[in-house]
C-alpha cells in the first residue's frame, strides 16, 4: 500500500484576477464563509498569492510599487473550518514547509511612498523603489542589489483565525478611537473600508457587511494574531492561535523567502507566492488551559547559520536625526540603529534606497538592548557580514564598488 499524499485544500489561479477567486478574502470577519474543512490532526497544503495579489511584476521599473492599490491587500487563503475547533479552543498550526511555486522563482522588496503606505523611513526615503530577488533553492540574490546572497528564512507573513463579532466591534472601537484622537498628518490606523473588499464566494449581502465592518488585514492583533511578520516563524515552527468562533475559520498568507527583524520598508520582506504546508491541531479548553490572551508560538530548528562573531552590530539611541530628545523609545532608537546601517554601508557604494531595501529583506537581527536607563531606549541591529562577497568589517579596506541602482518609479 502507497504512502497517502498531502491533499491540497486550496488552489489559486494566476490567470484569474484574486477578487475572482473563491478561496481568497481580504478582510477580518467572522461572517467571511468557509472555504473548506480541515480535519483536526490533518497536514494539507495552501496555496497563496503574493500579498497584494500580483499587482507586483518581475521588471526593473517601480511604478507598480508606486501605483500598488492597497485597498486590495492582503489577499488570504480561506477561511478553512477546523474540525472540532471551538471558542475558547487553541489552534495549534505546525509549519512544516513554505516554497515558492516552482515556475515562480522570485520575489520582490518595495519601498513605498509616504501618499500611500509608507514606512519606517519614509520621511527621509520618500522615493517609490523596488528590488527583485532571484531563487536559487534555499539562497536568493537580486540584480538590484548586486554582491549579496543568502539563505532565506522562509516564513508565512500572515497566519490567524476570524474573530468573533465581539473581538471585531473591540477592534473597531479602540482602533476608531486612536484616528479620531489623531492630529498628525500620517494614518495611524485603518478604519473598515468597502473599497475592493473580497469575500471569497459570501453573497452580495455578507460581503456589502464585511465591507462596512470587515477589519483591514494590515495590522497583528493581540487577540488572534494576523500580520505579525516575524522572520523566525518559519519551517518547523509550532503557532499557538485563540479560537473565537467555531471552526476557528483559520486563513494564511503573505509568504516571505525572507525578512529582516522589523520589516522596515513596509513591503520590506521578499515577499512572493507559494506554497505552505500545514498540520492542524486543536487544544480543547487551551485558552483556558495556557491563560491565553495573545498567540504563542515555539520557533523551528530552521535559520540561517551566521557564528556568534559574523554579525556586523550596530547601535541606536532615542536621540533623533534632528537631535530632539525622546523618552525611552524604542521606535525612535531603532530608527535610528537603521540610519547608522545606511550610513556605514553606502561607503561602498550602495545608494541609501538599495541598503533601505536590503536590511528590510535580508536575515539582519534586531534587538532592544535597554528600556531602563533613561532618557535613551537603546536598540541594536546586526547584519550578518557574510550576506556580503566582500569584507565589511571595520578594519577591512574600503574599496567603492558600482553597485548599480535598484528600481526607481518613473516620473
Amino acid at each position: 500500500m502507497g504512502v497517502k499524499g498531502i491533499r491540497t485544500a486550496l488552489k489559486v489561479d494566476f490567470d484569474k484576477h484574486a477578487s475572482q477567486q473563491a478561496g481568497l478574502h481580504n478582510r477580518w470577519h467572522p461572517d467571511v464563509p468557509a472555504y473548506g474543512k480541515i480535519a483536526n490532526n490533518e497536514v494539507v497544503k495552501i496555496e497563496c498569492l503574493d500579498w497584494t495579489g500580483g499587482q507586483i511584476k518581475n521588471n526593473d521599473s517601480a511604478d507598480d510599487i508606486k501605483n500598488v492599490d492597497l485597498t486590495q491587500i492582503h489577499y488570504l487563503s480561506g477561511p478553512f473550518d477546523i474540525e472540532t475547533a471551538e471558542p475558547g479552543d487553541v489552534l495549534l498550526v505546525e509549519i512544516q514547509d513554505v516554497q515558492p511555486f516552482e515556475d515562480r522563482p522570485w520575489g520582490f522588496t518595495g519601498i513605498f511612498s509616504p501618499q500611500n503606505g509608507g514606512g519606517f523611513l519614509d520621511e527621509l526615503y520618500p522615493e517609490p523603489a523596488k528590488a527583485i530577488w532571484d531563487f536559487e533553492g534555499i539562497f536568493c540574490s537580486s540584480r538590484h542589489i548586486p554582491h549579496v546572497r543568502f539563505a532565506g528564512l522562509i516564513h508565512p507573513g500572515i497566519m490567524g483565525c476570524a474573530p468573533s463579532a465581539e473581538v471585531l466591534a473591540e477592534w473597531n472601537r479602540r482602533e476608531g478611537e486612536l484616528i479620531a484622537a489623531n492630529t498628525t498628518n500620517r494614518d495611524v490606523a485603518k478604519p473598515p473600508e468597502p473599497q475592493n473588499v473580497h469575500a471569497g464566494f459570501a453573497a452580495e449581502a455578507i460581503k456589502a457587511k464585511v465591507g462596512q465592518e470587515g477589519a483591514r488585514t494590515i495590522p497583528g492583533r493581540p487577540e488572534h494574531g494576523g500580520n505579525c511578520d516575524i522572520k523566525n516563524l518559519s519551517r518547523g515552527s509550532k503557532v499557538y492561535l485563540p479560537v473565537h468562533v467555531p471552526g476557528a475559520k483559520f486563513s494564511v498568507g503573505d509568504l516571505h523567502f525572507s525578512q529582516g527583524d522589523g520589516e522596515i520598508s513596509f513591503c520590506g520582506a521578499i515577499e512572493m507566492a507559494g506554497i505552505i504546508t500545514l498540520k492542524f491541531t486543536v487544544i480543547k479548553d487551551g485558552m483556558s488551559k495556557m491563560a491565553m490572551k495573545s498567540p504563542i508560538f515555539h520557533p523551528g530548528p530552521v535559520e540561517p547559520q551566521f557564528g556568534p562573531g559574523r554579525y556586523l552590530t550596530f547601535e541606536g539611541f532615542s536621540v533623533d536625526e534632528n537631535g530632539k530628545q525622546h523618552y525611552l523609545d524604542a521606535t525612535v532608537a531603532y530608527r535610528q540603529t537603521c540610519l547608522r546601517v545606511i550610513e556605514y554601508l553606502r561607503r561602498y557604494g550602495y545608494n541609501d534606497y538599495q541598503i533601505y531595501l536590503l536590511l528590510s529583506s535580508a536575515p539582519v537581527q534586531g534587538h532592544i538592548a535597554g528600556l531602563v536607563d533613561i532618557p535613551n531606549a537603546c536598540t541594536t541591529l546586526g547584519v550578518p557580514m557574510d550576506i556580503f562577497d566582500f569584507d565589511i568589517r571595520p578594519e577591512a579596506e574600503v574599496v567603492r564598488r558600482d553597485m548599480g541602482s535598484c528600481a526607481f518609479a518613473g516620473k
